[in-house]
C-alpha cells in the first residue's frame, strides 16, 4: 500500500517524468573582440571573432547531445551566429527574442573596465555591492529579469514533461535569470559566478521548483550520485 501510494505521488507532480523533469540550458555566446579588449558590451550588437564561431561549433556538438527540443535566442548578432552552430548540427530553428538581450548600460556601454572604474567609480562598486543601479543610465538588473525571464518560463511551459529548453544568450542576462527562476534575492544575484565564452548552465524542474544543476559548465553535465539527489 505504502509504495503504491509513493507510486501515485511521483506520477502526479508537476513537469515530472521518469524521474527527471524539465530542463533548462543557457547558453552563453561565443567570444567577440570587445570581450577580449574587456569592452562593455551591453546591447551594442558586437559580432563573434573567428575564435566565438569556433567555441560555439565546439559546444554545439556537445549540446547536441542534450537533445533539446526547442531552442530559442537573444536577436543580437553574436547570439544569433552561436545559436546557428546548434542548428548546422541539430536542424533546429531558434525563435529570436529582443527580451533575450544583455543589459542595456547606457554611457557603460563600449568602455573598458578600466575606463568604467575610473569615470562612474561609485556607481560601479554600488553595483558589485548588489545595489540596484541603473549602470550609465540604462536597465536595472531586475528589469532583465522582467523581460528575459518570463520569456523562458512561457517557452517551457509548452515542453513535453522531460523535455529540454536551450537559450542562447548572454553573461548577465543569464544570471539574472538563473536568480529569478531560483528565487533568490536581487542582491544575491551577483553570487553566481559569471559563465565563459560559450559556456552553459543547467536548470533542473523539481517538486520545489527550479533547481541549479550545472553552472559554467563546458562538458557534458555528469549524473549526481550521492544523497542530495
Amino acid at each position: 500500500m505504502t509504495g503504491g501510494a509513493q507510486q501515485g505521488t511521483a506520477e502526479r507532480e508537476p513537469g515530472r517524468k521518469n524521474g527527471r523533469g524539465r530542463r533548462v540550458v543557457l547558453w552563453r555566446h561565443g567570444q567577440t573582440a570587445w570581450n577580449l579588449e574587456r569592452r562593455f558590451q551591453g546591447s551594442t550588437d558586437i559580432p563573434l571573432t573567428e575564435t566565438g564561431v569556433a567555441q560555439a561549433r565546439r559546444a554545439a556538438r556537445l549540446l547536441a547531445a542534450l537533445k533539446p527540443d526547442v531552442v530559442i535566442s537573444s536577436d543580437l548578432r553574436r547570439a544569433t551566429a552561436t545559436a546557428a552552430e546548434l542548428t548546422a548540427v541539430t536542424g533546429l530553428q531558434p525563435t529570436f527574442y529582443e527580451a533575450l538581450r544583455e543589459t542595456y548600460a547606457g554611457a557603460w556601454q563600449g568602455l573598458t573596465s578600466t575606463e568604467i572604474r575610473e569615470r562612474y567609480g561609485e556607481q560601479y562598486l554600488a553595483w558589485k555591492r548588489g545595489e540596484p543601479v541603473r549602470r550609465g543610465g540604462g536597465e536595472l538588473e531586475t528589469e532583465v529579469a522582467d523581460r528575459a525571464a518570463p520569456v523562458v518560463l512561457r517557452e517551457v511551459e509548452k515542453l513535453p514533461e522531460d523535455g529540454t529548453l536551450l537559450v542562447v544568450s548572454h553573461g548577465g542576462a543569464i544570471r539574472v535569470t538563473i536568480g529569478r527562476l531560483l528565487g533568490l534575492e536581487p542582491a544575491h544575484w551577483e553570487s553566481l559566478g559569471g559563465l565563459s565564452n560559450c559556456c552553459w548552465s543547467v536548470l533542473g524542474q523539481g517538486a520545489r521548483g527550479w533547481r541549479l544543476l550545472e553552472h559554467n559548465a563546458g562538458t557534458l553535465p555528469q549524473p549526481v550520485l550521492g544523497d542530495d539527489v
